[in-house]
């Protein structure tokens, strides 16, 4: 029975990848896009997101940072969820709400990408940090699922908004696991060429 359920999970996370393949490649070409012509800007791509999606938005920086699958010189990003004493004094101080979008108004600059990740599309800290950026003429990048919520509602025609096609946390998170390296291959491709085909 065990090992049944176990089976249906990876069934179940391989079905929603095979159809959500042809509905996310767009979006997420686009994602990649834009990082591109940020970074080669001179501009740098923040990441954030609560629980699950905060380790999805480090795991994304550090991908960045240091190299995905090819070495390269190292790429600005940020994880505005990792640094203990910001995000406790300005919980502490403010509001957790205000978490990211203080970071964001503090650190961000026109031209730079902000990474907003919620699998619920609603997280209020993730909105706020969507406001803040849009103030700093930031663009975009949504990672979100379950219709894609209020955070699908803020975003602008500039942004870019990749949902996953589901309700199911677990579901959505794989998806955006999936996507994340697709980002940080995407992002090698463009600057690198294709690893068989270099440009």
């Amino acid at each position: 029975m065990l090992e049944q359920r176990i089976q249906q999970h990876f069934i179940d996370s391989a079905d929603l990848k095979y159809q959500a393949a042809p509905l996310l490649a767009g979006p997420i070409a686009q994602a990649v896009q834009a990082m591109v012509s940020a970074l080669t800007n001179g501009a740098k791509v923040m990441a954030c997101g609560n629980g699950g999606s905060a380790a999805d938005a480090q795991h994304f920086a550090a991908e960045l940072v240091g190299r995905f699958e090819r070495e390269r010189p190292g790429l600005s990003a940020l994880a505005l969820t990792t640094d203990s004493s910001v995000l406790t004094a300005l919980a502490n101080d403010y509001d957790y709400r205000e978490v990211f979008a203080k970071q964001v108004r503090a650190l961000g600059v026109p031209g730079d990408v902000l990474l907003a990740i919620s699998t619920s599309g609603g997280s209020a800290n993730v909105l706020a940090a969507i406001e803040a950026a849009h103030e700093r003429d930031m663009t975009v990048v949504a990672l979100t699922g379950k219709g894609g919520g209020r955070i699908g509602q803020k975003l602008r025609e500039t942004d870019v908004h990749i949902c996953a096609p589901h309700d199911r946390t677990a579901r959505i998170q794989e998806v955006h696991l999936l996507t994340v390296h697709c980002l940080c291959d995407g992002i090698d491709a463009l600057l690198l060429g294709e690893p068989d085909n270099p440009a």
